[in-house]
């Protein structure tokens, strides 16, 4: 009897360890569980270029596209195959499949994050659905993540289109032209104010910015109006006088915005404003080298006031996407003079990337508020060509 009882102690311990191992693997398998946090930290954001495919050629584009006319950032299938479609896992024997846009459509919800089971494996702390599995120790970080939830949320298309480009583009402009002392309404209206132009407005109410050039060493003072409730006051009645100047082309000498780039404004304010969607369009559709002369336009014969605004926006030397995409060169509509390649805004102010410029040149094509004019020229007979093959961009 002793034998056995020594036996059933001998048993009893073993299993006594093993259900201890067992409670313990558990509760820290439990404890691994709970402390786990998989959700996405980051927001719906339009302005994050999500698409399916890493390249993306814009159209229009050369005949051999070139430089700036492919949009190539990192994309939904680039992320999906690093993360679970690999040969070992769900590129491989592992169902289901994650390769193509086919595949990976069978698990999206297009336009709704939450409801696409997609977005439920790469977020949810179950380990039984947790993609990629928690034990592989590679987690998709929060930019990934917030790659595949904005494109979801943008329809989940295989290619990209203008809901994709414009606020992309938009916010590209803005940051890299229309902040700091450059294209912004401050710049552009504290000028006016040093120079006297606007009525209750004087040097005080500015300030003056010196920029140095970081690769040429250039010197430009910048004059600003430091009064933000004054800049927008002054900003927008000078966008409304431009629109109704240019919409009322019959009488038009009865009524004209007015700003000086003559000495010494010149060195004060040079910059039109980008830095919304409107102040862009404006600025397409009436060019800063039509809206503001070097020379006076007009003098009022009343008040003598002199004005210093073409009335043909067409007649221009330049123009928005020139100073974006080197690869083009602009044609005068109106003399047919071709204009020197610019590009300037893209390494002066921006510092953009060649995938950047193409963002902006497919908004720039695809967008309806961007009239038809300014892409193809009257009568489609063009506008723009490609300097390395001479093609000429229509319709």
């Amino acid at each position: 009897m002793k034998k056995v009882s020594l036996l059933q102690t001998a048993v009893l311990f073993i299993c006594g360890v093993f259900l201890t191992a067992s409670v313990f693997q558990c509760r820290k398998a439990g404890d691994l569980v709970k402390d786990l946090d998989r959700s996405y930290t980051g927001s719906a954001d339009s302005t994050v270029y999500a698409s399916f495919y890493e390249s993306n050629t814009v159209s229009p584009s050369d005949g051999t596209p070139g430089i700036n006319d492919v949009i190539k950032f990192r994309g939904v299938q680039t992320i999906i195959h690093e993360y679970c479609g690999t040969s070992n896992c769900h590129g491989g024997n592992i169902p289901p499949k994650f390769d193509t846009y086919a595949q990976i459509m069978q698990y999206v919800v297009a336009g709704n994050p939450t409801g696409s089971k997609l977005w439920e494996y790469v977020t949810t702390n179950d380990f039984d659905k947790a993609m990629p599995p928690v034990a592989s120790n590679h987690e998709m970080g929060t930019s990934d993540k917030g790659i595949l939830y904005n494109w979801i949320l943008n329809g989940a298309k295989e290619r990209p289109d203008l809901k994709d480009f414009r606020p992309a583009s938009i916010r590209l402009i803005a940051d890299g032209c229309g902040s700091a002392n450059c294209h912004n309404q401050a710049t552009a209206t504290g000028g006016w104010a040093r120079k006297g132009l606007i009525a209750g407005l004087v040097s005080s109410d500015t300030t003056q910015y010196t920029f140095i050039n970081p690769l040429t060493s250039a010197v430009t003072l910048y004059c600003q109006l430091s009064n933000t409730t004054k800049r927008d006051q002054v900003w927008n009645a000078y966008k409304d006088s431009v629109k109704t100047f240019y919409a009322d082309t019959l009488a038009n000498a009865s009524f004209r915005p007015w700003k000086t780039v003559s000495t010494p404004t010149s060195a004060l304010s040079t910059r039109g404003p980008l830095q919304n969607y409107d102040d862009i369009i404006m600025d397409i559709k009436y060019p800063k080298s039509v809206r503001t002369n070097s020379s006076v336009v007009y003098t009022d014969p009343t008040t003598l006031k002199t004005y210093y605004v073409r009335g043909n926006p067409m007649l221009s030397t330049d123009c928005f996407i020139r100073r974006i995409d080197s690869t083009l060169i602009y044609i005068n509509q109106v003399t047919g003079v071709e204009a020197s390649v610019s590009g300037n805004m893209s390494w002066d102010d921006a510092g953009y990337k060649p995938a950047e410029i193409a963002l902006i040149k497919a908004w720039y094509f695809a967008d309806p508020n961007v009239p038809d004019v300014w892409k193809y020229g009257n009568n489609n007979q063009g506008i723009f060509k490609y300097k390395r093959s001479g093609t000429i961009i229509r319709r």
